[in-house]
């Protein structure tokens, strides 16, 4: 994928390598100061979150870790070094982004991720913790020549506690599995992104995950109490509470646990979350308001929220997405709307009922032109198994598709619309909208076919996106995460002074630069040499001065 040049001369210039500043990371550059070499045959080397890392033999550096954790660990440590069993992990659900790891490491329990993480930093060598996959942002891509800590087999729910309301998971442990398992106590976990059935809490954690359900309740940063962090040194650490197994809700001293939450996986593996749980509501009542215009929709969702009233969830979905979901689960979609939002709200039942009225009227009077009401609990759901299968359903109108989730103000939600479609007519793509409305977290997709030589138009048409929603008062990222595939538009949104900021608090934790490298912030060699898909030389490659590995 075509990236754009970085824009981020004067961060760079901070403390690069052989530059003027001084970074904490100075401490493990070679004694010329010079820049380190990085070649396609070594690990470590320059760039963001590598900084001043030595360069080491790869594959010497990998064995010399897997003798280790081997040897400490024991049988129990499962270790995938054949190709084929590492290419499952190349990618997330970005899968514009491929990098193939050097070694793929599943503890059986938590025990043996610190040794993992020791090895590593003894060795040199970068790695990445891993959930499901499921991520957007190319968060999960590993290091060439890295590591992978897949978390997989850690998916025990340790402890609910209905007095508490509180639950201990392991990082590998499923979103939606922790609801079932505190259903019996009539409790759940709040934070519900559309893949939380397969999706992780680690990675939920990682990425501050948020869901449908976030403009009432929050994001996980809003549900995670304490987290059992493995550090980058290999210490282990509870952040947000002294005994995580009896998390308090207000812990005195620096907030390291909302560090944490949403550093990407920058600052450490986490081993063991505390999460809060709540009572299930009285009612729920759901409705579908189909508009024959877009602004109509968008007006309606501010008018809600100016009078007063945070419904638990207010989705929308333009006319493609609409038939795309529709055609794929059968919900009972208007296939002819323009928009179409989702509205829920709960609570004690009175002012659930007086609320849903008001809520009901104000579609009608934007102009709704047909308001389906969910008559049953199954009715509801097959409204919100349509909205979650949206993803997967882009599936029948495109075979690729890269997707945003830039946040802009709600009153600015039509603008943005606007904007987006007059990007996609220039680029001669189409983009289909779904997305949290309420909050004005966008979700667009756009659209394309990597055969037909689109997928340089396509990335600078989601970059343009996510720079819109900036530019219009907002965010690059409301849930995904920055990973690789916006860290070039950091610079668009963050000063040089705050990006540096930034990264001196993640060097704090990772001095080394070695936990999840080249994640959030802009490096030149992300933004302005890397590729992906098709292979495409290095000029010096083309005059035969240097030769791929």
């Amino acid at each position: 994928m075509e990236r754009k040049p970085c824009r981020a001369g004067d961060y760079q210039n901070t403390y690069m390598i052989g530059g003027p500043g001084v970074h904490p990371r100075d401490t493990a550059r070679p004694p010329s100061g010079g820049a380190v070499r990085r070649s396609p045959a070594r690990i470590g080397g320059t760039g963001r979150g590598g900084k001043g890392v030595p360069d080491v033999d790869r594959e010497a550096a990998l064995r010399a870790v897997l003798a280790d954790v081997s040897a400490e660990c024991g049988p129990g440590l499962r270790a995938l070094t054949g190709a084929a069993e590492r290419r499952a992990y190349e990618t997330d659900a970005l899968t514009a982004h491929r990098i193939l790891p050097g070694l793929v490491l599943l503890p059986a329990d938590r025990s043996q991720v610190a040794p993992i993480v020791r090895a590593c930093l003894r060795h040199g060598v970068p790695y990445v913790a891993r959930g499901a996959g499921t991520g957007l942002s190319g968060g999960a891509l590993p290091s060439e020549s890295g590591l992978v800590i897949s978390l997989a087999r850690l998916n025990r729910i340790l402890e609910v506690d209905p007095d508490r309301r509180t639950a201990i998971v392991e990082p590998g442990t499923t979103n939606l599995s922790i609801s079932a398992a505190a259903g019996e106590y009539d409790l759940y976990y709040a934070p519900d992104p559309s893949s939380q059935v397969v999706c992780t809490i680690g990675g939920n954690v990682a990425e501050n995950s948020g869901g449908a359900h976030c403009l009432k309740y929050g994001f996980t940063s809003h549900h995670v109490l304490a987290v059992e962090v493995v550090l980058p040194d290999g210490s282990v650490a509870v952040l947000g509470s002294d005994d995580i197994e009896a998390p308090c809700y207000d812990a005195p001293g620096y907030d390291l646990r909302g560090v944490f939450v949403g550093a990407e996986g920058t600052c450490g593996v986490a081993t063991r979350i505390a999460v809060r749980l709540l009572r299930r509501p009285e009612v729920v009542r759901t409705l579908v308001a189909d508009f024959p215009d877009v602004p109509s929709a968008c007006d309606t969702v501010s008018a809600v929220i100016a009078a007063g009233i945070v419904p638990s969830a207010i989705e929308m979905m333009d006319n493609l997405a609409i038939r795309a979901c529709e055609d794929a689960v059968h919900a009972g979609y208007d296939r002819n709307a323009a928009a179409s939002l989702i509205i829920e709200l709960d609570g004690p039942a009175e002012e659930c009922t007086e609320l849903f009225e008001k809520v009901s009227a104000m579609c009608t009077a934007h102009g709704c032109a047909r308001l389906r009401i969910a008559a049953d609990a199954a009715e509801r759901a097959a409204i919100w198994a349509g909205r979650k299968a949206a993803f997967a359903a882009m599936g029948r109108l495109s075979p690729e598709f890269l997707l945003q989730d830039g946040v802009v103000p709600r009153t600015r939600l039509a603008e943005a619309l606007t904007g987006i479609a007059g990007l996609a007519a220039g680029a001669g793509l189409r983009v289909a909208n779904v997305f949290h409305a309420g909050d004005g977290n966008l979700h667009p997709l756009v659209l394309y076919r990597a055969d037909a030589g689109q997928e340089p138009a396509a990335a600078a048409l989601a970059a343009a996106i996510a720079e819109l929603c900036v530019a219009l008062g907002g965010s690059l990222s409301g849930e995904h995460g920055i990973g690789v595939d916006k860290a070039c538009s950091m610079p668009e949104m963050f000063s040089p002074a705050d990006l540096t900021a930034m990264d001196r608090l993640r060097a704090a934790f990772d001095p080394s630069g070695l936990c999840n490298p080249g994640k959030v912030f802009p490096t030149p060699a992300l933004c302005g040499e890397s590729r992906a898909g098709a292979y495409q030389p290095h000029p010096l490659e083309e005059t035969g001065k240097i030769q791929r590995w």
